[in-house]
């Protein structure tokens, strides 16, 4: 019985079927670690002892009849942002080193619950900040497709971990593109849920004891099926523990019962983040095999937004969420900017530095703005049923680890371009708290992998879902990087 590549919800039925020991599945897991990470740097932490006792006992529990859960005895890795009990949880963060939490992220305490054995973390960026993996704890994660191109981040570790067979489960986070663009770099699925759907309590930023969720940010699972997508996301749904909330955590159901009934919007390129062609050629490749099937596909639609200006919306209020953590220093600096400079100037630097030094005045004026954004994506939703766009402009690029990231350029199609934009197209399905599903479509002509994101209305989870399942059957599903299939 293979287990590369296996469902880890499969994984888990044989376990309690005694047809095979959580024993040997993490001893499979570990011997993988050994042979491939040593080149990838994904899995940067483990704890095989306690792995090792509780998956005796998930055993025990097989042979006596008990069922712990829909992963019951499944080892898997956590994207070293989530606090995990008695495993060590740095974020990236120097001063965390030898931070060992005393309880997990409520997500992650999900998966446990569900039965999961958490065995190791994968690494991140310092305090998940950039979308590339590297930290002065643990150095820098490569992609297994290219080990001189990055995995992307801040969940790029666990997205490289996946695609490397280190692990059959993740869960990853995403402010800034965080699940999606490393799915897309490592050619796996991830899910990015409707604002709110899945706590990040216990998430380094913004702190283990931290009880308030944070804006935007969002806690979803990550893969190399759909299946797993949609499982996972079933056990994660729901508030942290003890918070009272009046959010509502059940998802409506798919949109559509045949294909013939689906309605597809198409948005592969634009002059406001311009994607390089082969990203776009696969994105209306896939628009084309829903249209084969029997969709209605429009390729022409669009919201009635300015993506522009949603740009310089979502970056000032994403900036208000990571500056809360940062030095006092750096936000008057930010405050000091800001009063310097043109009411108008809405300039890549300048509009982190507005984001930073945000008061509580100007944020409800923002959020105003975004509340406009996301009535015309509800009434765009009214007309389609998803919306297919890039989740990134570019592949995976050569690791560029300059300390000032406004200094870093992105080549598309031959034209160097800010770093920063690499935000844009994250930025504009999730500033209006969208559900979006990033599924794999193919690789470049040089062998890199290319996805898309699948958006769908607010809660419509399911839709997007089932859509990433069409494209995996009829399109393209998981794809191993070469040498890693064995």
């Amino acid at each position: 019985m293979s287990l590369l590549y296996r469902s880890a919800f499969g994984i888990a039925e044989d376990i309690k079927a005694r047809q095979i020991s959580a024993v040997e599945v993490l001893t499979f897991f570990l011997e993988r670690i050994d042979t491939f990470n040593a080149d990838i740097n994904a899995v940067v932490a483990m704890d095989t002892d306690a792995a090792l006792t509780r998956a005796r006992a998930a055993d025990d529990a097989a042979d006596r009849g008990e069922d712990w859960g829909p992963l019951h005895g499944v080892p898997l890795t956590i994207k070293d942002a989530y606090c995990t009990a008695g495993l060590v949880t740095v974020g990236g963060i120097p001063a965390c080193a030898e931070h060992i939490p005393e309880r997990n992220a409520a997500a992650v305490q999900r998966y446990v619950n569900a039965g999961a054995i958490v065995f190791g973390k994968t690494n991140v960026p310092f305090m998940s900040a950039d979308l590339q993996v590297f930290n002065d704890v643990y150095g820098v994660t490569n992609n297994p497709w290219r080990r001189d191109r990055t995995c992307g981040g801040s969940s790029g570790g666990s997205a490289a971990a996946l695609a490397a067979g280190l692990t059959p489960l993740e869960l990853g986070s995403d402010i800034g593109g965080s699940i999606r663009t490393p799915c897309h770099f490592n050619g796996v699925f991830g899910h990015k849920p409707t604002y709110g759907l899945v706590s990040l309590q216990g998430h380094l930023p913004p702190g283990e004891d931290v009880l308030s969720e944070p804006d935007l940010s969002v806690a979803g699972p990550m893969a190399t099926c759909v299946d797993d997508l949609e499982k996972a996301l079933d056990l994660l749904i729901g508030p942290a523990p003890g918070v009272a909330t009046e959010h509502s955590f059940t998802l409506p159901a798919v949109r559509f019962d045949t294909v013939r009934q689906l309605r597809v919007a198409v948005w592969s390129d634009d002059s406001f983040c311009p994607v390089d062609p082969v990203i776009a050629e696969h994105v209306e490749a896939a628009a084309d095999c829903l249209e084969r099937l029997g969709a209605s596909v429009d390729r022409r639609a669009r919201p009635d937004i300015d993506p522009e200006a949603n740009h310089h919306n979502y970056t000032q209020l994403m900036l208000s969420v990571l500056g809360a953590d940062m030095p006092e220093s750096v936000r008057r600096m930010a405050e000091s900017r800001v009063a310097e400079a043109d009411p108008e100037d809405m300039s890549e630097p300048l509009l982190q530095m507005r984001g930073i030094a945000l008061s509580h005045r100007d944020w409800l004026r923002q959020n105003e703005i975004r509340m406009r954004t996301r009535r015309a994506w509800a009434s765009f939703f009214t007309q389609y049923d998803v919306l297919l766009c890039p989740c990134a402009h570019v592949p995976a690029f050569p690791h560029d680890h300059a300390e000032d990231m406004q200094s870093r350029l992105l080549h598309v199609d031959g034209v160097a371009r800010p770093y920063t934009e690499i935000l844009r197209w994250a930025g504009l399905t999730l500033n209006a708290l969208l559900p979006a599903t990033a599924v794999p479509l193919g690789t470049t002509r040089d062998g890199l992998p290319v996805g898309c994101q699948i958006a769908a209305a607010h809660m419509g989870d399911r839709t997007s879902l089932a859509v990433a399942r069409l494209l995996e059957t009829h399109h393209r599903a998981f794809v191993p990087p070469p040498g890693y299939s064995h």
